[in-house]
């Protein structure tokens, strides 16, 4: 075994490595950019060391293993995402004499590329969605084939996963704008702008098997995991066993993964993965191949609840060259486990990210509930990476008590700062076609609204939670204290004092009301608050109130009534404004430039993800703020499109 590691990676995966490293006896070396200085996982280390600049820097692999050389690492674990995947950062390991906890860069080419592992997975005569999967990477030429396979069509990032550097397009025009953005997000996630385009496969499943192979010939599988439940292909909750799968369909997609793993002598962990078509039949005609991932996965732990192994450790071992630590009939299945991803974005504006200081966190771990998080209270959710905070797991006999118990953490979670999609958790879990299971990939998008993501009213009750909290805490006698107005008598009527507050950035006026005694807020459109509903719970800092209620959280804030309210951007005022704090990655406007309603001006980058910014009228780009490269905070102003 290894003395020490660098894990080359963050967050909660960092966190992850560095608790089986030191139950293993390793020390553990952590890296970071300056954007995550100080973060939970350099704080777990042993050690820390700087790297890049700004938010840079995990893409660097030259860097990072110039660094394990420095510090005399014996192994890089590079995690997932970032250089994962990279056969030439594994080249790289291996010309320095570090050992790449990971598959070897032969196999990586030959399954961890989509392109390369479709043709094999072809070969051995496992089925393959139709597509073009070769290295001509000319944009008319993959136009052409787009038309040819027939739109629907996805274009895919040739490297990496997670829903990045991936489009759906539904119609020939459309075609450019969407290869563009998604080779320019593959490029940024992966350092690889290569695509292929494939078939869209209308309703499958998405059913993955998790492999391992070691150096010694052999490879296994730990059964398979269901990811259907995901968000323009993004995971959002993932389970295993699969629930609603014929028994020779599981079982000859457990057998293609060993195979496809076995065909190019793979060692270390590895996914397959595939899209199960109803329409298809049962058993090895009933599914397609999608891809292999030549990594651990985000959704590893329901893998390790089922089995009650440990994948890390393993991936250790294989490195280190040991034998897998079990055969394949060693290896058991018990009860049920599913995973949720608690994420730092905002189900109510289309999941944009929400990145920003957390105020409070709870997340208890408990009998049958792992709790895998990158961050603490008073930690930084930046804009530079993905927006997850935390994995749930629940482990139960069943389906129906896991469930049970995954809802029960949701509802004791508690997430102030940041807005997050504990909500929209809830109500996707609590959904009846959910629990019962078998759901297809587009379930989610399909059900968005009824499960919250649409843009709703502040609750009432948590609005006037929030205003009770800062009044109360206004120094008596002051100008936010209402009740110590002497001005405001109502002659045979409660005594009435108008307040202004701003809900997440919008105006709102209310009346404080005393009247026998009794003191309560009304909204002054006369708007009711309900008696009864969730319980908003209220953290107050500073001259805000964060206010929670049923997985939702609003802002609440003092109106300086000296100030007078700030006029906002958008359609009227022609202003176009940042969603989010992030990066300016595309800016297709010159000052001066003619723009017709719904032209891209502008693309902004944040958590890992592309936010288009679209002209709100016709007219002409005036007042341009930014430049390409810069970054921006939420709700500054970009450019303004002015009426012609």
């Amino acid at each position: 075994m290894f003395a020490n590691v660098l894990i080359a990676n963050r967050g909660e995966i960092a966190c992850r490595v560095t608790r089986t490293a030191r139950r293993l006896g390793l020390r553990t070396i952590a890296l970071a950019t300056p954007a995550d200085r100080g973060a939970l996982h350099t704080r777990l280390a042993d050690e820390a060391h700087e790297i890049g600049e700004g938010g840079d820097g995990y893409l660097d692999g030259e860097a990072i293993v110039a660094l394990a050389k420095r510090v005399g690492a014996e192994c890089i674990h590079p995690g997932y995402g970032f250089l994962s995947e990279n056969a030439d950062f594994a080249d790289l390991c291996g010309q320095a004499g570090v050992a790449f906890v990971g598959p070897s860069p032969t196999a990586m080419r030959a399954l961890g590329l989509k392109h390369a592992a479709k043709a094999l997975m072809a070969k051995l005569g496992v089925p393959v969605a139709p597509g073009y999967h070769g290295d001509n990477q000319g944009s008319k030429f993959l136009r052409e084939k787009a038309y040819e396979i027939g739109y629907p069509v996805l274009i895919k990032a040739v490297a990496g996963g997670g829903g990045r550097g991936m489009r759906r397009v539904d119609a020939h025009v459309e075609f450019e704008a969407a290869l563009e953005a998604a080779s320019r997000e593959a490029a940024n996630a992966f350092g690889d702008p290569r695509v292929l385009i494939e078939k869209f496969i209308a309703e499958p499943r998405h059913i993955e098997v998790q492999v391992f192979g070691d150096r010694h010939g052999a490879v296994v599988h730990l059964f398979e995991r269901d990811c259907s439940l995901q968000r323009r292909r993004q995971k959002v909750v993932e389970e295993s066993p699969a629930p609603v799968l014929a028994e020779a369909t599981r079982a000859a997609i457990c057998e293609a993964a060993v195979a496809a793993a076995r065909a190019v002598g793979y060692a270390g962990a590895g996914t397959v993965e595939f899209l199960v078509d109803p329409a298809r039949g049962e058993g090895a005609g009933g599914f397609y191949f999608l891809e292999m991932n030549a990594r651990l996965q985000v959704e590893h732990p329901v893998t390790e609840a089922v089995t009650g192994l440990d994948l890390v450790e393993w991936q250790f071992r294989v490195a280190a060259g040991e034998p897998l630590p079990r055969t394949q009939d060693q290896i058991g299945r018990d009860g049920w486990a599913i995973e949720a991803r608690l994420n730092a974005e905002d189900p109510e504006t289309g999941f944009l990210p929400s990145p920003g200081r957390i105020v409070a966190l709870r997340l208890d771990p408990g009998p049958g509930l792992r709790v895998d998080a990158g961050v603490e209270a008073d930690d930084e959710v930046t804009p530079f990476y993905d927006s997850l905070i935390a994995k749930l797991i629940a482990h139960a006999p069943t389906r129906r008590e896991a469930l049970a118990k995954l809802r029960a953490a949701l509802a004791d979670a508690l997430v102030v700062g940041p807005k997050t999609n504990l909500g929209f958790l809830d109500a996707l879990l609590a959904d009846p076609a959910v629990a019962m299971g078998g759901v297809d990939v587009g379930f989610i998008d399909a059900h968005a609204a009824a499960l919250g993501a649409e843009p709703r009213p502040p609750d009432p009750r948590a609005v006037v939670a929030g205003a009770a909290a800062l009044i109360a805490a206004a120094p008596k006698g002051e100008a936010a204290d209402p009740w110590s107005v002497s001005d405001s008598f109502e002659l045979l009527a409660p005594r009435r004092v108008g307040c202004e507050f701003l809900v997440d950035g919008r105006l709102e006026r209310l009346a404080a009301i005393e009247a026998g005694g009794a003191r309560a807020f009304a909204f002054a459109d006369g708007r009711a608050v309900p008696e009864t509903g969730p319980t908003p719970l209220v953290t107050r800092v500073a001259q805000a109130a964060y206010v929670l209620s049923g997985g939702r959280q609003i802002i609440v804030e003092r109106v300086d009534p000296l100030a007078g309210a700030a006029a906002g951007g958008g359609e009227e005022s022609g202003d176009v404004v940042a969603p989010m704090h992030g990066r300016v990655i595309a800016l297709s406007v010159a000052e001066g430039d003619s723009v017709a309603a719904g032209q891209r001006l502008a693309v902004v980058e944040a958590m890992k993800m592309e936010h288009p910014l679209l002209a709100p009228r016709a007219g002409r780009a005036t007042r341009l703020a930014v430049t390409l490269g810069d970054i921006v905070e939420q709700g500054q102003r970009l450019v303004t499109v002015d009426e012609t």
